[in-house]
């Protein structure tokens, strides 16, 4: 057997994945001041549940379903955008994409949108994947225009 040549039992090896751009966005320390207002929000929604049903079962439920619209606040979200995909990395699930699976974008003040549709559609949102600046706006929304217009290209090109 050639050295060179992988056993029969081996698994595939995938090619490395170069990050073009990898950031961590964690608003609750960029903003400790709404940090403060929303946990005395939370707590105090949490405390009225308690108080109105007087049920330990109900308070508990509140705290779960606070606590679970409120992860992507409290907890650090890290997004990596590589020349085949694009990572979505939280406390509790990594979410890959391809780049394929989307045609436009749409920048904000606070984030970025891509969209898998070529024009604007009230789908967007609800299909799309939006992800959050950390004081890069700029390198992000060059990054993915830049990829997504070499995207189009290469579509160009094959058809």
């Amino acid at each position: 057997m050639d050295e060179n040549t992988p056993p029969k039992d081996a698994a595939p090896v995938e090619p490395i994945d170069i990050p073009l751009i990898e950031w961590t966005c964690h608003p609750a320390k960029r903003l400790p001041w709404v940090t403060a207002v929303v946990s005395i929000f939370a707590v105090s929604a949490v405390v009225a549940v308690f108080y109105t049903t007087d049920s330990r079962l109900f308070a508990v439920l509140a705290m779960l379903i606070m606590w679970g619209s409120l992860a992507k606040f409290y907890f650090p979200t890290t997004y990596r955008l590589s020349e085949s995909r694009i990572t979505v990395k939280t406390m509790t699930q990594t979410l890959n994409k391809d780049w394929s699976q989307y045609r436009s974008c749409y920048p904000d003040k606070n984030g970025i949108l891509l969209s898998p549709f070529a024009h604007p559609s009230r789908l967007e949102n609800f299909r799309g994947l939006y992800l959050m600046f950390e004081g890069n706006r700029d390198a992000v929304t060059a990054c993915i225009k830049g990829r997504l217009a070499q995207q189009s290209q290469v579509k160009e090109e094959q058809s």
